[in-house]
């Protein structure tokens, strides 16, 4: 299994140990000063070289599942799709995505007007660190916040795959109003307008590429502004035939696993929902 975990290596210690797998962790370079693509195009060639050589680690090469948790998850997904049409490679087994961002389009999906100010990420935070990560530097994402930072046609064009109306009216139901569109920033667009390259943003690859994805096993919290991004890449999946499992956590937050055997920080319930991964890696 290859691991694009974020701050914790627990949980890799953890998959290692139940599901009596090679882990395979990636230290990939850091924004700002690597921005966006070098950290996930770190990914790709560790991913890469991994697949070619998997035999030499004990590990068959066509079982291979990547696994990613928030910002990890983006990156598995980015490099998934990466993979999925790259010729003279073992196809991987699956890839698991916890709580994953996933698009740069619309900040105000139902799930980002509700959980704006849930802890553990915050709106403006998350948006913060997602524009310091694509441009290198900091960014005024006031404008970002309200989507002013596209034009018009760039909108149109995904909205096909970004689209409240595809968010099941159970999710609405606290507190989502449809908000109109400020005027466009230009300058603002010039300057993170990269934030719809797929590699950025795996919700908007094209069919042909969704269509090759392995099996997916997706995690998504009621109490996480990434929830709907999680909703509408499932969507996608379906769509396009992916063999997929949905684990959706009722009273989840962003950031709930990531406190896995750190008494008192693990939040009750945690070693079950892993144990739904577990079985998901066992399947593989």
């Amino acid at each position: 299994m290859m691991c694009f975990s974020g701050p914790t290596d627990l949980p890799c210690r953890y998959f290692a140990r139940e599901t009596d797998s090679v882990v395979m962790t990636v230290a990939f370079r850091l924004a700002p000063e690597h921005p966006f693509p070098i950290p996930v195009m770190d990914c790709c060639r560790a991913t890469k070289h991994f697949l070619k050589n998997a035999e030499e680690y004990g590990v068959d090469p066509n079982r291979i599942v990547l696994y990613g948790i928030c910002s990890g998850g983006t990156f598995a997904a980015a490099v998934c799709q990466y993979l999925a049409v790259t010729k003279d490679l073992p196809k991987l087994g699956g890839q698991v995505l916890i709580y994953p961002f996933l698009q740069a389009v619309d900040f105000n999906l139902p799930s980002y007007q509700q959980n704006h100010s849930v802890p553990l990420l915050f709106k403006k935070q998350a948006l913060n660190l997602g524009m310091l990560y694509l441009t290198g530097k900091r960014v005024n994402v006031e404008d970002v916040m309200k989507n002013a930072h596209l034009p018009e046609h760039v909108r149109i064009k995904y909205r096909k795959w970004v689209n409240p109306d595809d968010i099941p009216e159970r999710f609405k139901g606290r507190g989502y109003v449809p908000m109109e569109r400020p005027p466009f920033n230009q300058e603002l667009y010039e300057i993170v307008k990269e934030a719809t390259n797929p590699m950025y943003s795996p919700l908007l690859a094209e069919d042909d590429v969704i269509r090759q994805l392995p099996k997916t096993f997706l995690v998504t919290c009621e109490y996480d502004i990434f929830r709907d991004d999680g909703l509408l890449f499932k969507k996608r999946l379906e769509d396009n035939g992916v063999p997929m499992t949905w684990y959706h956590i009722e009273d989840g937050f962003h950031g709930l696993l990531l406190g896995i055997f750190r008494w008192p920080l693990e939040y009750p319930g945690t070693k079950l929902h892993f144990q739904h991964i577990n079985n998901f890696i066992n399947s593989i």
